[in-house]
């Protein structure tokens, strides 16, 4: 709350409602896209919660960053691999 102007230590009760408000907000996201996967048949999946939240850009947008990003990751990591050896010298060489 403090990243959206409110004081550095907001009420409790404002902390209390926020919470409140938000795990309702993404239980109903959860269930619609339950529901989605559902009706298709098939077990939950990205394109469910991209499909209920279609019309909301601003979301999207976030979600498909955020997707991006994850994608961008998991393809740093599978390229980090410290059990190459040739991997441990080259980062061995690089700290001396």
């Amino acid at each position: 709350m403090y990243g959206f102007g409110d004081v550095r230590d907001p009420n409790p009760e404002s902390v209390n409602l926020m919470e409140d408000l938000m795990v309702d907000f993404v239980t109903n996201i959860a269930h619609q896209a339950m529901g989605c996967a559902e009706r298709r048949g098939g077990r939950f999946s990205n394109e469910d919660l991209l499909y209920v939240i279609r019309n909301d850009e601003k979301k999207l947008r976030r979600v498909e960053e955020l997707m991006d990003l994850n994608e961008q990751i998991k393809d740093a990591k599978k390229n980090f691999d410290l059990q190459d050896p040739i991997v441990v010298e080259k980062v061995q060489n690089q700290e001396s």
